[in-house]
């Protein structure tokens, strides 16, 4: 949904910087998410101590940094296991006994799978060595593994011998750290020396249904070798099957009433919000979790995000980076009843021209307003932000949002909005939005022209200082015939006017919000981002563990606006590693973000190019629109897609997902 320069300007513009963040170990449905940040309170309510927070949270953890445009946030937690299937068991671990080489291990230097004199394998010939080098020295040694849900256990093993020089009793001078995703199983020292190998056994039940990185580091200290010598891994899955968890996705049809001031310059908001919403699900729902998405841009001690003076519930304790914001509700509700809360929202834009953050007179505030989390059989879906791409994930909702802005600024705005004389020198602009899963706007003295498509799709291109008329108008050409291009393709757009908001300084080629995009001056970008308006927009899906459901969609959906057919391109794929897969999780983009954009977009749109070509164009293009149809204001899911391609052709299309490594 954020494609970078490289995808929609140019092949060879901005590479994102990589990123260093691996999974956290999942949350049970009934549990709450792991701290990725201190706890913090929501301004106005105390935060709970170590004593009082809720059962299954941990009361401390990492700090959150201040956001930029190649930042990343502290942690990243993978995704709870979706609603469990049948059992099958099976050993997950590839080249476990390291007698095929390297691959898929990654290794810190060619010397530490080996088969080399000094140290003698457990099994076969070749072996693990990690350290052994008697200064100061670290050897890391990696595998991407993938859990299989639905198991009832896991089991990892692995043979360890250590021996060093180190003569104490007493210190471990040398150390090595066993970890799966961020969470450490052991750790090893000087002090655990043995003659032979000792089985190691770890259960990893909790990481079912997660990809997660199983990785070991061994360090050394100044003086005195100890050497790591590791071997013969499994991990293996058993056990009954896990019964079905409750797929529905609740809380239901929210409802957001948003009224703010903003400042002189527009980049300070101040005000009330309330949410409505029902409880789809057959068990109780006690809590909810408001997202507070632009947290990840400041600090825990420094928030561009406040919420305080809830009614309706009680809040509690701020996690997940503080994006993360749980509310227990004054009366739990069974289901199908609804209820209310409300609270005081302060919203401080930070400098630079991003998604959220002021550009000089301009600012951009998308994933600004506070919205209610999911939860369904895997439980509440509490990922982290991600700048690499998207992690937001809602349902479709309503929304009335009153903004009271000085008149010099112009407010463009997701929905239909109306203009009305305030108090002096002031405008308040109401706009309002049905089925609209995330509300954004922007704030400044924009240059604003307008038009509308042929098929009457009314549309306004806002434009900074420095872009010229030219560049204003070929936007707005661009954008008539992008919508009715996706329109007549996938159904018609339902979201009355269509804003764009240009800045050529984005660090990013664009972004999308319902019924309002920003962009650089790019055909290509801007035809992307009005895509998905129906791939999330319309069709909406968990963009945190399935961002080819909108990404690949909607670059396919651009080719064909822009008369792309996309011949050959499959021949050009060249996978980096045997768990790189175009249906892959952002926990696994953040750490291979130079493959991301590659794999996602261009891979996930050849895909769906040679989907085509194989069930015929007719085929292809009914399915595109039946599917959008009956996804229309739900949540896709790989299988659900999947499904309905099957159903659209009398060929098997066993080998075209395996072959193009579509999974789910």
């Amino acid at each position: 949904m954020r494609p970078t320069p490289r995808k929609a300007v140019v092949a060879s513009a901005l590479t994102l910087a990589a990123l260093a963040a691996v999974s956290l170990p999942a949350t049970p449905a009934a549990a709450m998410p792991e701290r990725a940040a201190p706890v913090a309170a929501a301004p106005g309510v105390t935060a709970p101590t170590a004593a009082t927070a809720p059962a299954g949270t941990a009361s401390t953890g990492v700090t959150s940094t201040a956001g930029t445009a190649h930042g990343r946030a502290a942690a990243a937690p993978a995704k709870a296991a979706a609603a469990a299937g049948a059992c099958t068991p099976a050993q997950v671990i590839t080249n476990g006994g390291f007698e095929s080489g390297v691959p898929p291990w990654t290794q810190s230097s060619t010397s530490v799978i080996t088969s080399r004199t000094g140290q003698s394998a457990h099994g076969g010939t070749a072996f693990a060595w990690l350290d052994g080098v008697g200064g100061t020295h670290t050897d890391t040694l990696s595998q991407s593994v993938t859990i299989p849900s639905g198991c009832a256990t896991a089991t990892l093993t692995f043979w360890l011998h250590i021996d060093t020089a180190e003569t104490t009793s007493s210190t471990a001078y040398d150390k090595l750290t066993a970890k799966i995703g961020t969470t450490t199983l052991a750790t090893y020292s000087n002090l655990d020396k043995n003659t032979g190998y000792v089985q190691k056994s770890f259960d990893v039940s909790a990481f079912a249904g997660q990809t997660v990185s199983l990785a070991f580091t061994g360090t050394e200290d100044s003086s005195l070798q100890s050497s790591f010598v590791l071997d013969d891994f499994a991990l293996d899955t058993s056990g009954d099957t896990v019964p079905p968890a409750d797929s529905t996705r609740t809380p239901a049809a929210p409802s957001y009433t948003v009224s703010l001031t903003s400042n002189t310059a527009g980049t300070v908001w101040t005000g009330h919000e309330s949410a409505t919403f029902t409880n789809a699900s057959a068990n109780t729902l006690g809590e909810v979790y408001l997202r507070l998405w632009d947290n990840y841009h400041g600090t825990c001690t420094s928030m561009p995000i406040t919420v305080g003076n809830v009614t309706g519930g009680a809040a509690g304790a701020l996690s997940v980076g503080c994006t993360a914001l749980r509310i227990t509700l004054a009366s739990p509700l069974a289901q199908g009843q609804s209820a209310t809360i409300g609270f005081d929202l302060g919203i401080t834009v930070p400098n630079g021209a991003d998604r959220f953050g002021y550009d000089g007179a301009f600012s951009f505030i998308g994933n600004a307003l506070p919205l209610l989390a999911v939860k369904d059989g895997a439980g509440w879906h509490l990922d982290p932000y991600t700048n690499n791409g998207e992690s937001f994930y809602s349902l479709a909702a309503d929304f009335k949002v009153t903004l009271d802005h000085p008149t010099t600024l112009l407010v463009p705005a997701t929905g239909a909005s109306v203009d009305a004389a305030g108090t002096s020198g002031r405008t308040v602009t109401t706009a309002t939005a049905t089925k609209v899963r995330d509300f954004a706007w922007a704030a400044g003295p924009f240059s604003k022209i307008s038009g509308t498509s042929t098929a009457g799709t009314p549309i306004n291109v806002y434009s900074v200082t420095g872009i010229s008329s030219a560049n204003a108008q070929s936007m707005l050409t661009t954008a008539k015939t992008a919508v009715d291009a996706h329109a007549s393709r996938f159904g018609a757009y339902p979201y009355g006017e269509l804003d764009a908001v240009i800045d050529n300084n984005f660090w990013f080629g664009g972004m999308e919000y319902p019924g309002f995009v920003l962009d650089l001056v790019s055909t290509t970008a801007l035809t992307h981002e009005i895509g998905h308006q129906w791939w999330y927009g319309i069709v909406g899906d968990d963009e945190y563990n399935s961002p080819w459901l909108d990404e690949s969609f909607t670059d396919y959906a651009t080719d064909l606006a822009l008369g792309k057919t996309g011949t050959g391109c499959w021949s050009s794929v060249s996978w980096a590693s045997s768990a790189e897969k175009i249906t892959n999780s952002m926990a696994y983009w953040d750490t291979h973000s130079s493959r991301y954009s590659t794999v996602v977009y261009g891979y996930g749109k050849c895909a769906l190019h040679d989907l085509r070509r194989l069930i015929g164009d007719t085929a292809m293009a009914k399915l595109l629109k039946d599917y959008a149809t009956s996804h229309g204001y739900g949540v896709s899911t790989t299988a659900e897609f999947k499904a309905a391609a099957q159903a659209a052709t009398t060929t098997d299309l066993t080998s075209f997902w395996t072959t193009h490594r579509i999974e789910g």
